[in-house]
């Protein structure tokens, strides 16, 4: 008899046990359901809180520009002279031009121009009565015409020896081309030496101009919204009144400021800084 009733404690001790472990069994994934669930909720409220947050910073930001100019010195004169002869009778007309050159080359020695820094082009002929539409062309049948070209490091002296182009004039020679003095074109090459530092203070005075605003709206400034280094520009060193700026990159086909020596660089560079509090 007691034998029959420890067998039932036992049995009831084991379907105890089992019930147990079924309830375990069912809690165990709904716990991590509801773990999920609640990351779930942290990670979607913090993305949202981001997403909100940077809506707002997106609506409060400043655009400011800096502006750097620096004045420098053409490192490189390219002086073309062209001369031309007409006549009918085209050897002589040839001749002429020949004379012309050697003129022309004597000229630029006693200027002092090296023999390296000197290019003759190649000689032009027009025969006006080869035109078919020169059936009423009046004048010398043949037109011969040479380019003689200077292009030197030495500024100075090519803009000291532009001054004296009346001699050539005076030995007979007709000398084309008109921009500057005889035709000279003064030319800087060295931009892109210029541009790194450049650019670094102009994003340093739009950053300056960016605190000062920030300091008189009672906010302060955060990082880069965009940014867009500029356009850099050449011009004559008197002011734009003097010449026509002529842009280095996307320009426009203007007249360029060839003819000052002494030219003005300029960089205006654009950036948008986000505002906070």
């Amino acid at each position: 008899m007691r034998g029959g009733l420890l067998h039932s404690a036992a049995v009831v001790r084991m379907e105890g046990f089992s019930l147990d472990t079924e309830r375990s069994s069912l809690f165990a994934p709904a716990a991590v359901v509801g773990v999920c669930l609640l990351l779930g909720l942290v990670v979607g409220g913090w993305v949202l809180g981001s997403q909100i947050k940077d809506l707002k910073l997106g609506d409060r930001y400043v655009t400011v520009k800096g502006l750097v100019e620096r004045t420098v010195k053409s490192d490189t004169a390219i002086w073309p002279v062209s001369f031309k002869e007409a006549g009918n009778d085209l050897p002589q007309v040839f001749a002429k031009s020949e004379t012309d050159k050697n003129s022309v080359l004597k000229f630029f020695a006693t200027q002092g121009v090296q023999p390296n820094e000197i290019s003759v082009g190649q000689i032009k002929v027009t025969d006006k009565l080869a035109n078919e539409y020169g059936g009423t062309n009046t004048g010398p049948r043949y037109i011969v015409e040479q380019t003689v070209t200077v292009q030197s490091k030495d500024v100075d002296r090519i803009a000291k020896a532009g001054q004296k182009t009346a001699e050539l004039v005076q030995a007979g020679i007709v000398v084309g081309g008109g921009n500057g003095q005889g035709g000279i074109r003064y030319e800087f090459t060295g931009l892109n030496a210029l541009k790194p530092d450049m650019i670094t203070e102009a994003t340093r005075n739009a950053r300056a101009s960016a605190d000062r605003f920030a300091a008189d709206s009672g906010s302060q400034v955060g990082s880069i919204r965009s940014a867009n280094q500029g356009v850099f520009s050449i011009s004559p060193a008197g002011g734009i009144e003097e010449g026509v700026v002529a842009q280095d990159e996307g320009g426009s086909g203007m007249p360029s400021s060839d003819a000052s020596i002494m030219k003005k660089v300029r960089v205006v560079s654009t950036v948008d800084y986000y505002l906070v509090r």
